[in-house]
C-alpha cells in the first residue's frame, strides 16, 4: 500500500508558522504542521543526515525532538549521519553524542536495518538529501530499509524533498541486469524524479512488500532547482560541495570509471576531470567544435591532495574544468559522452576504462563498448530516446508533483 498525504491546509505548529503558499516546505515541516497524527506516541527510527534540514537549516533531528516525538533510534546512509565520510568508506554503527540515540549505520556491516535494530520501532521515517543522478546510492538505502521494514510490520514513511537539480530527463536508461548499489532502478542517468517517487517506482517494479507512504513537499513544480525553492544548501556529501556539483555529477561521474580523476581531493570535485597525460588543447577543439549548451570549457590544472579514489594524489594534474551557463539548456549526460569520446579519440591507449565500474555506473556495457567503437557522441546520445520514452511513461503513475 502507497499513500500520499496531502500537504494542503497546513496549520501552525508549536514551533514555527507553515503557510500555504509561503514558499517550497520539505516533508519534514510539512509532517510536523499537518501529519502529526501518523508519529505520535510512536517510537521512531529515522533514517537521515545532518544535510537533511528544514527552510531555516535546522536538522530533521532537532525539529523532531523539539516537537516532543519519541526518537529512539538514527540510520544513517553513505557517507555516515554527519555527511563526512569519504565515497564508500564503510562507517561503523556509533552513538549520537548531541542526544545519545544510537546511530545504525547501513552502510557498513550491514546496508539493511537488521530484526535486532528494528525491535523496538514503531515506524520508520526516511529524509535523506538525493542529488537527482541514478548513482547516488541514497535511493538503495531506502529500498532497503522498505525491504527490512515489511516483514517487520513497520510502516516506512518518506518526507520528500525536490529534486536538487529539477525535472529533466536526460542519460541512458539502466539495463536491469547491471542492477548495483549505484544503480538499483531501470531509470536514466537523470530521472527527474523526487527520492519519494523512485521509493513508490520501487516498490511496485521491484516487488517490495511494505506499507509506504509519503508525505510530499509542499509548493514545489518540477521545474525548480534548489536554487529556486529558497531551501537551503548543505554538502550531502564531501565531494559534492556546491549546487553546480550536482548538476555536472550525473555526467562527470562516469569519469569515475576511467583513468581520469574527477577532482576529488581539491575544491572543485565533478566540475573537472583531468590526468597528468591530457592534451587539453586538442581535446577542447573538439569540445568546441561540438556546440553544447549550457556549458562552456575551460583548460586548467589541479593536484588532488588525499584523493578518496587516489587518482594522481599529489600530482599536477593537466584539467578541462565544466562550468554551466544554463541549467535550462545544460545536458550533463551528454556533456560527458561527447567529452569521453573526444579523450578517446586523443587518447585511446590513456583512458583506461575499467571495464566493470564503468558499465555499473553507465547501466550496462554498451556505452563503453559504442566509445570503444569509435561511435559519434549524438549518435550514442540519440539512441537513448525510445529508452527516455518508454520511462516517461513508466514513471507516470508514481510522479506527485507538476
Amino acid at each position: 500500500m502507497v499513500t500520499a498525504l496531502a500537504s494542503a491546509g497546513c496549520r501552525a505548529d508549536a514551533a514555527q508558522a507553515v503557510r500555504p503558499n509561503a514558499g517550497v516546505i520539505p516533508g519534514i515541516e510539512v509532517l510536523l504542521s499537518d501529519s502529526l497524527a501518523l508519529v505520535a506516541g510512536k517510537r521512531i527510527g529515522f533514517v537521515t543526515n545532518m544535510a537533511a534540514v528544514d527552510r531555516f537549516g535546522t536538522s530533521g533531528v532537532d525539529r523532531l525532538r523539539a516537537a516532543g516525538m519519541n526518537l529512539v533510534a538514527l540510520f544513517s546512509p553513505e557517507h555516515g549521519f554527519r555527511g563526512s565520510a569519504g565515497p564508500g568508506e564503510r562507517v561503523a554503527s556509533s552513538v549520537d553524542s548531541a542526544t545519545g540515540l544510537p546511530i545504525y549505520s547501513l552502510y557498513g556491516a550491514t546496508s539493511s536495518p537488521t530484526p535486532e535494530m528494528l525491535a523496538n520501532i514503531d515506524i520508520l521515517l526516511v529524509d535523506l538529501p538525493d542529488v537527482g543522478a541514478r548513482y547516488y546510492t541514497y535511493i538503495t538505502t531506502t529500498v532497503n530499509v522498505m525491504r527490512a521494514a515489511g516483514p517487520a510490520g513497520i510502516p516506512v514513511v518518506v518526507l520528500d524533498r525536490p529534486n536538487p537539480i529539477g525535472g529533466a530527463i536526460q542519460g541512458n536508461v539502466l539495463d536491469s541486469a547491471f542492477r548495483s548499489g549505484v544503480g538499483l532502478l531501470a531509470i536514466p542517468m537523470r530521472s527527474g524524479m523526487t527520492l519519494a517517487e523512485q521509493a513508490r517506482l520501487a516498490q511496485v517494479e521491484l516487488g517490495v512488500t511494505v506499507d509506504l507512504r509519503v508525505v510530499p513537499v509542499a509548493n514545489w513544480t518540477r521545474n525548480q532547482s534548489l536554487d529556486q525553492t529558497g531551501l537551503p544548501f548543505l554538502p550531502p556529501s564531501p565531494n559534492l560541495k556546491d549546487l553546480e556539483s550536482l548538476f555536472h555529477y550525473p555526467g562527470t561521474c562516469l569519469f569515475e570509471g576511467t583513468a581520469l580523476s574527477v577532482g576529488r581531493g581539491t575544491s572543485r570535485p565533478f566540475h573537472q576531470v583531468g590526468a597528468p597525460w591530457l592534451d587539453t588543447a586538442a581535446v577542447l577543439r573538439r569540445m568546441e567544435a561540438a556546440r553544447l549548451p549550457g556549458v562552456r570549457f575551460v583548460a586548467d590544472t589541479f593536484t588532488p591532495v588525499d584523493p578518496g579514489d587516489q587518482k594522481h594524489a599529489g600530482v599536477s594534474v593537466r584539467g578541462i574544468r565544466l562550468v554551466m551557463t544554463s541549467a535550462a539548456e545544460y545536458d550533463p549526460t551528454a556533456t560527458a559522452v561527447t567529452l569521453l569520446a573526444a579523450i578517446q579519440a586523443v587518447h585511446p591507449d590513456q583512458i583506461g576504462f575499467v571495464d566493470r565500474q564503468f558499465d555499473r555506473l553507465a547501466g550496462g556495457g554498451g556505452l563503453r563498448e559504442a566509445l570503444l567503437a569509435g561511435s559519434p557522441a549524438g549518435a550514442i546520445v540519440a539512441a537513448w530516446g525510445p529508452g527516455i520514452r518508454e520511462f516517461e511513461q513508466r514513471r507516470a503513475r508514481f510522479l506527485l508533483y507538476p
